[in-house]
């Protein structure tokens, strides 16, 4: 492993004036926009590759609104980084309206309450050019609706954005370890999202999704979680002809964190040997909130 090789997911609350700390995730916070400087610019001094921004709004409604208002947090923050430390890694965004809505879910909801796919996708559209003006290096589209990726190229490059990266999270699995992610953003969801993730038990649907990115001109794949689905990550790897990135989620951090908290395991050890497990599979570089300190670790 390589600093460059990861990534540091960071969560920003809107109306926070110092860090709030997670309580399922030990030593991961909640950052006002000062805080979350300093921590870039620790990240980008560790070597890291690059920072993942999750926004946490103050007001919600149905269709997310304050993903594409240029004064809402995320893409206030993301310029605010950008400035900051975009000369030293890849600032990066979290493209999904799950954080925005008032009922957690990733999309737009029609009459019957069911996520509308393509409604979703012209919110998709706005939202791209939003956080690519905002001064986003790459896109990270994790909402998991048919023809994201193809409607957001479209959408970027028509308003002339060109250059901007798209991260497709091609294998996103209903996974119980995103369970710590809910209190990180505050999700207000209820009921689950396995209309539009993938079955757990489906391998083979990981690698369909993963074509069909490609096809629709993804330029780096990913697959979440990292630790239970190192098999769809190696499948994943084979077929790509572009980057593959691998996402150690809430869930798999928590677990670590607690068991060394108790003294169950080796904790240094533990953490390089699950980020080794998902290089060793395939992934060219791993999302995880450990980046800074194993980038130091490393160094």
């Amino acid at each position: 492993m390589h600093p460059g090789e990861l990534i540091l997911p960071m969560f920003v609350r809107e109306g926070l004036s110092e860090a709030l700390p997670i309580q399922s995730m030990p030593g991961v916070v909640q950052h006002s926009i000062d805080s979350l400087k300093r921590a870039a610019t620790e990240a980008a001094e560790a070597g890291v590759g690059g920072v993942m921004l999750f926004g946490v709004p103050e007001t919600r409604d149905a269709t997310g609104s304050a993903a594409t208002d240029p004064d809402g947090i995320l893409n206030v923050a993301t310029t605010a980084l950008a400035a900051e430390v975009g000369d030293a890694l890849v600032v990066q965004t979290d493209l999904c309206l799950d954080e925005f809505t008032d009922h957690g879910h990733c999309g737009v909801l029609d009459a019957h309450g069911h996520v509308d796919n393509d409604a979703t996708l012209l919110r998709y559209r706005d939202m791209a050019v939003a956080q690519a003006e905002a001064g986003s290096h790459l896109l990270g589209l994790s909402g998991m609706m048919d023809g994201q990726v193809a409607a957001v190229r479209d959408a970027l490059d028509t308003a002339g954005h060109t250059e901007t990266v798209i991260l497709a999270y091609a294998a996103k699995y209903a996974s119980a370890f995103y369970g710590p992610f809910r209190e990180a953003v505050d999700s207000q969801l209820s009921g689950d999202r396995r209309a539009y993730q993938q079955d757990p038990a489906n391998r083979r649907e990981g690698l369909r999704e993963a074509r069909l990115d490609l096809e629709e001109g993804a330029d780096i794949l990913m697959v979440k979680p990292a630790l239970s689905y190192l098999d769809v990550l190696s499948d994943v790897a084979a077929i790509s002809d572009v980057p593959v990135w691998a996402y150690q989620v809430s869930g798999e951090y928590a677990m670590v964190e607690a068991a060394a908290a108790n003294g169950w395991v080796d904790r240094r050890r533990i953490v390089e040997e699950t980020l080794i497990g998902a290089r060793r599979a395939g992934a060219d570089a791993v999302m995880t909130y450990w980046a800074t300190e194993v980038a130091r670790w490393l160094r």
